[in-house]
This record gives structure tokens, sequence and C-alpha cells, in this order.
């Protein structure tokens, strides 16, 4: 399944609820899985952005998906990039 990179930093919404940022990650994880995705990772980060995740998704339209439902929800403002492993970049670059 294609991986994907998720940046995040929290709304004004998320930061004044941000201990309840444990069950939200929960919630991520299920919305994920509920839309055929997975959630690799989550961490929460010092510096430029707060959260950083990686998921994987069958598709574009399902990680897009995935992050419009969850940034519908007000808490997180996020940039999600298509990442590509050691063997799709190698595919990537025989084509050049």
């Amino acid at each position: 399944m294609p991986t994907y990179v998720i940046l995040g930093n929290f709304s004004e919404q998320g930061i004044r609820a941000v201990k309840d940022t444990e069950k939200r990650a929960k919630a991520f994880r299920d919305l994920a899985k509920s839309a055929g995705g997975n959630i690799k990772e989550i961490f929460w980060t010092l510096g430029r952005y707060d959260v950083v995740a990686t998921i994987e998704a069958p598709n574009d339209e399902t990680a897009a998906a995935i992050m419009m439902r969850s940034g519908s929800l007000g808490n997180i403002k996020s940039e999600t990039l298509r990442a590509f492993t050691e063997k799709e970049i190698g595919t990537i670059l025989a084509k050049v």
C-alpha cells in the first residue's frame, strides 16, 4: 500500500483540548481502518509541527478522504505528503 507522511499542527480548538490528543489518535486509527487504511506511526513533535504521522492507504483518493474526514473535526490542520519506498523510487527512476 502507498505510504503518506502527515505533518500536522493543532488548531485553536485542538490545542484547547490537547489533553484529549491520545483519544483523538485512537479515533484517527479507527477512522483510517474503517476507510481501508492503516496508521503506521504517530509522533508528537517539538518544532514546526505538533504531530507527524505515517499512514498507509490503498490509493491517493482513500488517503485524501481519511485526511479530509479527520480535518473536518477541527482539531488539526495537516499537510499530506506521498512517500515512496526505495523499491518504488527505483521503479520511478528507471523511467527517467
